[in-house]
């Protein structure tokens, strides 16, 4: 509402400025085809066909400038015939001529420049050469007479000020006009990176857990004919890593739904989980565990619990991906997980197993995909990652994230 009542105001604004410039040149028309015609000591006038054809000829650049925006070339080169060849003035010209500067800052603009300049010359020295009771020159500089000098100093400061105006209108619009490409490039950029990250949460929350549910329901399947009590225990952590599965993916359907970040909740609603972090490593660890995958693990961390979210999360994240890439690709192996560091020194994660002797009969989906994923979360802390395999035979994922100082000292161990 408040845009379009100023869309109106700058419209209304418009229209009485057209009205005036147009009303004003008529009027100098007018009144330089009076002066022309001025006979001293007489109330009758000397009508030639010159100043004649030249009032017509102003009179229509007069009126023309009611386009001087949307056809400021043609209007600029109409309006300085009637000075040039004809007797009249100029004042539509130099009218004409901001318009022009507003829209072209080219060739064509400087030559419109040099073309009211000359018309502004010839029009300002007919008025130097007519009677001092009718000449506006002569009533400002004295009736003695006015060199060439002035009349072209003149010309010169007349033609400058509606240039100078128009290209500093000109240069704001443009400004704007980038500014506007650049919000919206910027909001573009904006959704990109958001789509990017619902996808890398998308991925890491869902992955890692999707990844223990097959894993159960492929020993469910093995073990349900002989062990009928331990079916049932890996028939309870598959559906609790279903519902666990659903509430994540309805998280990630809220943010983008809602828009709000993920882990967050409606107002309205309680929250039930928050973004994960160091403190909720245990949990991860205990799942994957109970995923039947040996899982040896080492935290030295000082101040966990104040840990900045998005470290907390990128290390959570790290461990996660790689906890899930072992049970896609060598579930049958034994994990190694440290965690180490704190404020001021950063934080290390370090997860490594052994390769598999054979590559599983059926590529996992999304192979890679989550390394690159951590790679950009990485990345947008500013720290570093590496994996891959080592002359161990094992493949290792390590990444360094920096933590600033801050916080009291003494942590929380764990083994």
């Amino acid at each position: 509402m408040r845009e379009s009542a100023s869309s109106r105001a700058r419209s209304v604004l418009g229209v009485l400025v057209t009205v005036l410039a147009v009303g004003t040149s008529v009027l100098s028309s007018l009144y330089v085809f009076a002066a022309e015609t001025y006979v001293p000591h007489s109330e009758q006038l000397d009508v030639t066909w010159r100043p004649a054809l030249g009032v017509l000829a102003a009179l229509t650049a007069g009126v023309l400038l009611c386009w001087r925006h949307s056809r400021p070339v043609v209007v600029t080169g109409v309006a300085v015939i009637p000075p040039v060849v004809f007797v009249a003035d100029a004042l539509a010209a130099l009218i004409s001529l901001a318009a022009l500067t507003a829209h072209r800052r080219d060739r064509v603009g400087w030559l419109g420049v040099a073309a009211v300049f000359v018309a502004t010359t010839v029009g300002v020295a007919h008025d130097a050469h007519r009677h001092a009771d009718v000449s506006v020159i002569k009533i400002i500089f004295g009736a003695d007479g006015v060199p060439f000098v002035v009349v072209v100093l003149v010309a010169a400061l007349l033609t400058a000020i509606p240039a100078a105006l128009g290209t500093h209108r000109g240069t704001k619009r443009e400004l704007a006009r980038h500014t506007q490409a650049e919000r919206a490039l910027q909001a573009e950029m904006a959704r990109k990176d958001e789509r990017s990250r619902i996808a890398r949460e998308m991925h890491d929350v869902l992955g890692h857990r999707l990844s223990l549910l097959s894993l159960h329901a492929g020993a469910l399947e093995v073990m349900a004919p002989q062990e009928s009590d331990r079916a049932a225990e890996v028939a309870r952590t598959v559906r609790t890593t279903a519902r666990q599965s659903l509430e994540d993916l309805r998280q990630v359907i809220g943010v983008l739904k809602d828009g709000r970040g993920f882990g967050s909740q409606a107002p309205d609603r309680p929250r039930r989980y928050g973004p994960p972090g160091l403190t909720d490593l245990p949990t991860l660890i205990g799942n994957t565990r109970e995923a039947g995958l040996p899982v040896n693990v080492t935290v030295l961390v000082d101040n966990a619990g104040e840990a900045p979210e998005t470290l907390a999360t990128t290390a959570y994240r790290v461990v996660q991906e790689s906890l899930t890439n072992v049970l896609k690709h060598a579930p049958s192996t034994t994990v190694d997980v440290t965690v180490r560091g704190g404020p001021g020194v950063g934080l290390t994660v370090e997860i490594g197993n052994p390769l598999p002797e054979s590559a599983p009969a059926e590529a996992p989906i999304g192979s890679g995909s989550g390394l690159a994923g951590l790679a950009e979360r990485v990345a947008q802390l500013e720290g570093t990652i590496s994996y891959g395999s080592t002359e161990q035979g094992r493949f290792a994922v390590k990444a360094w994230l920096p933590w600033a100082q801050g916080g009291d000292a003494g942590g929380v161990r764990a083994g």
